[in-house]
């Protein structure tokens, strides 16, 4: 039963990143799939590997296919698959990085010269640091990339509307006087 769930919607997702990765203005495409939580993996990598990762390889072959980068974004800890992330499935970034499982900068000086690390900037972080703090962390962490590529600055997790403006904004503005 497990194999035909995961083949009735990989089929359908596979098929959508090959429709969706044609259009011109379409510069890369972000697979959104939350494989686990703060410990670990929602199921067992070997589990993983099994059911969900064929077809994370597809759609990335269909996301290459059209030459655009694949973007994994997946909360959780990611890090007993990292090498089927990069080595098999073969994606480019990865988003969903947060301070209680290894805050961005760590993973930046980990992972940067396997896959491009997008955001980071940890929404907890956003939401009760000071805003001098926000500042200071982005342009440490643009300090720390500059000239040698594979980052974006952006927050850990999608923005939701707790999320106080002043502290999104500080980021914001860090990355705009930087550049």
């Amino acid at each position: 039963f497990a194999m035909e769930l995961f083949a009735h919607i990989g089929s359908r997702l596979e098929r959508y990143y090959q429709l969706t990765a044609a259009y011109d203005f379409v510069g890369a495409c972000i697979s959104n799939d939350d494989w686990g939580f703060k410990t670990q993996t929602l199921f067992s990598p070997r589990a993983m590997r099994q059911f969900v990762f064929p077809w994370h390889r597809r759609i990335v072959e269909q996301i290459h296919a059209a030459g655009k980068p694949a973007i994994l974004h997946s909360c959780g800890n990611f890090l007993k698959v990292l090498d089927d992330i990069v080595d098999d499935m073969q994606f480019d970034a990865r988003h969903s990085y947060e301070d209680t499982i290894m805050p961005v900068e760590e993973a930046y000086e980990d992972h940067h010269h396997r896959l491009a690390i997008l955001g980071g900037i940890d929404v907890d972080f956003v939401c009760r640091a000071p805003i001098e703090a926000i500042e200071e962390r982005c342009r440490q962490m643009l300090a720390r990339v500059t000239g040698r590529g594979g980052y974006a600055l952006g927050t850990g997790n999608s923005v939701p509307a707790y999320v106080p403006d002043e502290g999104y904004f500080a980021m914001i503005r860090t990355a705009l006087q930087m550049r």
